[in-house]
């Protein structure tokens, strides 16, 4: 773990927290499994002053009239007296940050499907515009993991690893941001999420400096995501810092050559092997938030169970400019 991570900390709980823990119905702590992460816990009081601005739109407004979104957004700004909006932004932006963890009372009836989709929907536009997520022609993904699968992809093969990866490598938008969102859970053992940031992966200076993590790899996707083209880029490129940024998944690249399919192999087992991958165990009713660049994630394997569902949803997109 990189050096100054401490020294960050120490200036967020002496500036940034200090001020965000004064705001009603919020509480913040760092997350036990890394110091770069950060719980934001929106307490039931919260909660119920949402519910009146929430209800204001139904789903099919917030997918139709895009403005509706901004509009729940700046409710839950205005709430937090408008400053978890810039507390958000501030982190997921920080390289040696960059990851949030949002939790609510899953216990409190008034958090379904619905009120987490709008929640999640609030949260991104906080921070900058989705993307169009072309599985679902919508700004916004849902999808079922159970136990009988038939799909073209990792997404939603319950019993199957998934690898550590970024999101967006194979569409032409920007990708700066992540949120996946546990809308429900049943019947499920296993499937923890998994998280490493690139500054922690002991082989990053390894593969950033091997000139064919720099050459342009063609990516494509199967059919289950509705994207009819190919696109070219590297795996590794370089923040405005000179550190280290990734775009890749496993499934997705399409390797020319033999030097290029033994690297991405070989990408592929070092990610897997790091020593120092988080295992969370995100319960439903949570969200992760996270920069696209540094952090990967991925899903461990279910244990086996004819009564498996899981329901996420996923929001992708740029920082506003």
């Amino acid at each position: 773990m990189v050096k100054n991570v401490d020294k960050v900390r120490l200036e967020l709980v002496k500036s940034d927290i200090k001020d965000f823990e004064q705001i009603e119905g919020l509480k913040i702590s760092y997350n036990n499994n890394s110091k770069r992460i950060i719980n934001i816990f929106l307490e039931d009081s919260l909660i119920d002053k949402l519910i009146f601005p929430f209800n204001k739109f139904d789903i099919t407004a917030l997918e139709y009239k895009p403005f509706t979104r901004f509009t729940i957004a700046k409710s839950l700004d205005d709430l937090t007296k408008n400053s978890l909006g810039d507390f958000l932004k501030k982190n997921i932006k920080k390289r040696e940050l960059g990851c949030v963890i949002i939790k609510t009372n899953k216990e409190n009836k008034n958090i379904n499907d619905t009120f987490l989709t709008k929640l999640s929907t609030a949260l991104v536009h906080l921070i900058g515009i989705p993307n169009h997520d072309s599985m679902t022609a919508k700004y916004y993904a849902r999808f079922n993991v159970k136990h009988e699968d038939d799909s073209d992809s990792y997404l939603r093969k319950a019993y199957k690893n998934m690898d550590l990866h970024t999101d967006g490598t194979y569409v032409d938008e920007i990708t700066d941001w992540l949120l996946m969102a546990k809308l429900d859970e049943k019947n499920a053992e296993g499937g923890e999420t998994t998280l490493l940031h690139l500054d922690d992966w002991e082989h990053c200076n390894e593969f950033f400096n091997n000139p064919l993590g720099k050459e342009n790899f063609i990516w494509g996707s199967p059919k289950s995501k509705n994207v009819d083209y190919k696109i070219k880029h590297p795996i590794f490129s370089e923040d405005s810092d000179g550190k280290p940024q990734i775009s890749y998944i496993d499934q997705f690249p399409e390797p020319l050559n033999m030097q290029q399919g033994d690297f991405l192999q070989k990408l592929s087992d070092a990610l897997e092997e790091s020593t120092n991958k988080l295992t969370i165990n995100l319960e439903p009713g949570s969200a992760i938030l996270a920069n696209n660049y540094f952090w990967l994630h991925g899903r461990k394997p279910f244990k086996e169970n004819k009564n498996l569902s899981r329901e996420l949803l996923r929001i992708r997109g740029s920082f506003y400019s």
